[in-house]
């Protein structure tokens, strides 16, 4: 399952969110790939890579015909894996403005290896780039997360249409697995009026969403930011604390959807296969437009000849 981890604005804790769900899932027992798509490289910073040792990359994989598994790196958490991104992606993504089927790189890529992990997640960049677009063509789903705040829930809307628009017109299969709300107050919304707006603002998604908003939410959580000094994941910093948890709800409840998501999946492959086969026999029973030659019309001519002499 390719999962791509979206949101066109900053600060919504999209890496965080990529790098410990990834982390959560290899908690779990599942065998993770996590693949670096924003130039910043924040999620290989994260988990230990230096701007020093961000070489080989997604960059020399999708532009330099490097074979991905030698660009694939071990990470300190068992079961994760690390595919980095260096800043090469500013310029790289420019380029591929110009490339042919440039859209269908990144998956070509990822199918070499996606029967080799249970899950791969991707990081994208905060904007709907060439990347983020490749991204989407590549995923199996989608994860949007976002802050209990006024912009960013707007924002969502545009998300979300900019993500319809894009089907119609590119092969983007990918569905959105879910929103999830992340930065969360700690302080109870009753003693708190930024609290009390939060909880406002969540109640409002919740209702506008439903059952796309996932019913784990990410608090604000002081180690959570501390990991990525650390060079490794909230499990490896700070395994007990609330970041943690919360994170390993999530990985749990995303779970749940994926094997709902497979189940539709499949629905939608046999409905295929039983339309292309009722196309078939429809076929059958369609005789093919007769050709009309000189010759045909001079044996009409001897039938119409011999049934008049018979006469």
């Amino acid at each position: 399952m390719i999962i791509a981890v979206i949101n066109n604005k900053g600060g919504t804790g999209k890496t965080t969110t990529s790098v410990n769900l990834g982390a959560a899932f290899a908690e779990l027992g599942y065998n993770v790939l996590l693949v670096d798509l924003d130039p910043q490289a924040s999620a290989s910073i994260s988990l230990g890579a230096t701007f020093a040792t961000l070489s080989p990359s997604v960059s020399n994989v999708l532009f330099d015909d490097l074979w991905i598994k030698s660009a694939i790196r071990s990470t300190q958490m068992p079961g994760l894996s690390l595919l980095t991104a260096d800043v090469e992606l500013y310029n790289r993504d420019l380029n591929l403005a110009n490339v042919s089927g440039r859209e269908n790189r990144l998956r070509v890529v990822l199918d070499t290896v996606a029967d080799q992990y249970d899950f791969i997640v991707c990081d994208c960049p905060p904007s709907f780039s060439m990347v983020s677009i490749s991204a989407l063509v590549a995923a199996d789903a989608y994860v949007v997360p976002v802050t209990p705040d006024y912009l960013a829930l707007q924002d969502l809307a545009c998300i979300t249409g900019m993500v319809e628009e894009l089907r119609s017109s590119m092969s983007i299969d990918a569905e959105l697995l879910g929103i999830v709300v992340t930065k969360t107050p700690n302080a109870r919304s009753f003693l708190n009026s930024r609290a009390r707006l939060a909880r406002e603002n969540i109640s409002e998604l919740r209702k506008r969403y439903e059952d796309d908003v996932f019913t784990t939410e990410i608090a604000t959580d002081r180690k959570l930011a501390e990991a990525p000094a650390y060079g490794s994941t909230v499990f490896g910093n700070a395994k007990s604390s609330r970041g943690a948890k919360q994170y390993l709800a999530l990985a749990e409840e995303l779970t749940q959807r994926c094997g709902i998501l497979k189940l539709k999946a499949e629905s939608r492959r046999l409905a295929r296969m039983r339309r292309k086969e009722r196309e078939q026999e429809k076929s059958q029973y369609v005789l093919p437009p007769r050709r009309i030659t000189m010759q045909w019309l001079d044996d009409v001519d001897v039938e119409r000849k011999e049934d008049r002499s018979e006469a």
